[in-house]
């Protein structure tokens, strides 16, 4: 899932003619692109979405929404490295396509027994 998450930016800086910022969200520091909001300044927060500044945000808000997103563990869905998770998923005997060291998965199971009509409540 793709979030549009707050986040406080660090710095800015031109890189090739394009205005650039570090930008902190919650703790985890990403290159964010600053082209559709061109006076954004240090200190100031904004929404971003996939590596784009889209909208200036204050503070209170800012922190509020990043609280609630790390409650819900949807920081480090968004943030989170993809490596740690596949190895995550592979100590637990987890794989992507849903199986596990024991067969299928219980919720792998029931989409199939629907497709051959079968588990209907």
């Amino acid at each position: 899932m793709c979030l549009a998450v707050p986040g406080r930016v660090l710095d800015i800086e031109d890189r090739g003619g394009t205005r650039m910022a570090t930008v902190d969200f919650g703790g985890v520091v990403k290159e964010v692109c600053l082209e559709y909001l061109p006076d954004l300044e240090v200190g100031e927060y904004a929404i971003v979405h996939v590596g784009f500044a889209l909208q200036r945000l204050d503070e209170e808000s800012a922190r509020r929404t990043l609280e609630l997103f790390e409650d819900l563990g949807m920081l480090q869905e968004e943030f989170g490295d993809p490596w740690e998770a596949a190895d995550g998923m592979t100590a637990s005997g987890m794989t992507a396509s849903g199986i596990t060291a024991g067969g299928v998965a219980e919720g792998e199971r029931l989409v199939h027994e629907d497709v051959a009509g079968e588990g209907h409540r």
